[in-house]
């Protein structure tokens, strides 16, 4: 049976018509499915911005009952009393400065005159802050002298942090804090201190900084060996612009930052943190930061870890949230459905960890086998058969190789419950470098990145074990140089005992 041409070409153009509705139709539905498992597993900062690309996949706006212009709309009264505000207790840990308020009448009764009795009282407190203030504290010491055999006797002098410095642990102390936890560059320092009344040039806070530093050296030593000594390791880098000398003006240096903290595997390990300084990104550092290391290290794809993974003594653990934010970026760019569905599936692998978190590594291991493992089974074959439909060009498939050619890594910690699924605990380390480098923008030496890297190291190791920095920095700088160094580990943060008055609340 023969048509005619028109028919034919009629024909074959409604085919198209049906064959691109019912693709329209798949790929909205396809993108209800990620957005229902997005609501479930993803994470809350995410949730909004997927729900804003609903529109993108449909032909015509949600309809909505909305009022006239004209309409008024009473406000909702409810019979339910309204619940009086809980305000959380200021903390116990705070001096208190009781006044005590009697009446103006004495204890004589206004009314009959009286003597009255205790009833009871009404108590309301009020926090107060009371500015920092600079003192001076004099040591005078006394010179005897024996009337029989003129001997001269003198109490020997107290040490001091910085050898013959004017600084007191105290002030060193707020110095470090202010510029590395507060991110307060040292020039601002030295204008506030200026209006409390004690003149301090930049570069003699500089000076205290770099001696300071360097006194710490052997505790942060005793930090080194700690992390190390773990099975795990989390390791990650960041730049920072340092000057260069003669060139006027800066390179890009690096910061490393190796993180032990084994408390999601349910260990009671101390949690702590170790920065090392490099004036470049050469893969020599990190396997000089590790060459008594031998375990597992998480860590991106930088290729400079690859010398730590040849050893053979080292194993490598990739990190899902980077292969997850290359999708999202994708998903936020393109309003791409595919990249949709890959961050949806990657959320459930994140909701199982949830349910698991602080659990033994076996019994962790065990739910990531049965349950994990056949997720990633099937994300497995949805990226091979995804990048097969896809331009080489693409960036879904460049993100898509990207988690290809990790699949190893990505995938080990399936098999051993002391692996996390990501390097978040890294970056976190990372972030009070970010957020000082936007303030004091460079380092002005090499020997100001190794200073930076030895405070980071003891303020980020106190943060993770609960410490209030400032009271913990000030307890070791008073001690530490008259503390023996064959007892050095007694001053790293789980192991000092503070006063009470000066322990974090």
């Amino acid at each position: 049976m023969q048509t005619t041409p028109a028919a034919d070409t009629n024909d074959i153009a409604a085919l198209k018509a049906v064959i691109a509705s019912m693709q329209q139709e798949l790929d909205y539905l396809r993108w209800q499915l990620a957005k229902a498992r997005q609501e479930r597993f993803g994470r809350s900062s995410e949730r909004g911005d997927l729900l804003n690309q609903l529109a993108l996949y449909q032909e015509a706006p949600i309809p909505m009952d909305t009022p006239a212009a004209d309409t008024v709309i009473a406000p909702i009264k409810s019979d339910t009393p309204r619940q009086p505000s809980h305000r959380k207790p200021l903390p116990e840990s705070l001096p208190r400065e009781e006044h005590v308020l009697l009446p103006l009448t004495g204890c004589g009764c206004p009314a009959c005159g009286g003597m009255l009795k205790p009833l009871g009282e009404d108590v309301s407190e009020m926090l107060e802050y009371v500015p920092a203030s600079f003192k001076v504290v004099r040591t005078v010491r006394p010179k005897l002298a024996c009337g029989r055999c003129d001997a001269i006797v003198q109490a020997p002098a107290l040490s001091r942090p910085i050898e013959r410095g004017l600084a007191g642990p105290g002030l060193l102390a707020q110095i470090l804090v202010s510029k590395y936890c507060d991110h307060q560059p040292l020039y601002r320092q030295s204008a506030i201190y200026a209006r409390h009344g004690a003149e301090l040039s930049r570069s003699t806070l500089a000076d205290w900084v770099t001696a300071s530093s360097r006194l710490l050296r052997p505790l942060v030593q005793a930090l080194h060996g700690h992390v190390t000594a773990g099975q795990k390791i989390h390791a990650d880098d960041t730049p920072v612009p340092v000057l260069a000398p003669g060139r006027g003006k800066t390179k890009t240096a690096r910061l490393w930052t190796y993180v032990r903290d084994d408390r999601p595997a349910g260990l009671d390990t101390p949690p702590a943190v170790w920065f090392g300084y490099s004036p470049d990104r050469r893969g020599e550092h990190p396997a000089k930061h590790l060459k008594h290391f031998a375990g597992i290290v998480q860590a991106d794809g930088y290729a400079g870890f690859n010398r730590l993974y040849e050893t053979g003594n080292v194993l490598e653990a990739a990190c899902w949230a980077h292969v997850h934010r290359k999708f999202y970026d994708i998903a936020q760019q393109q309003a791409s459905p595919l990249a949709l569905e890959a961050i949806a599936l990657i959320g459930e692998l994140y909701g199982i960890e949830a349910q698991i978190r602080g659990q033994p590594a076996d019994q962790r291991q065990q739910v990531r086998q049965a349950r994990a493992g056949p997720l990633l089974a099937s994300l497995h074959d949805w990226l091979h058969g995804t990048l097969r439909a896809l331009s080489r060009k693409s960036a879904l498939a460049e993100a898509i190789r990207y988690a290809l050619a990790r699949w190893v890594a990505l995938t080990r910690y399936v098999d051993d419950g002391r692996i996390e699924i990501d390097n978040n605990a890294a970056e976190r380390a990372l972030r009070v470098v970010a957020l000082g480098r936007k303030n004091y923008l460079f380092a002005g030496s090499d020997a100001g990145g190794h200073s930076a890297a030895a405070i980071y190291s003891l303020l980020g190791t106190a943060a993770l074990n609960g410490i209030e920095p400032m009271a913990y920095l000030r307890e070791v700088l008073a001690r530490i140089a008259d503390h023996p160094i064959n007892r050095i580990q007694e001053l790293l943060p789980w192991n000092l005992v503070l006063p009470c008055n000066e322990k974090a609340a």
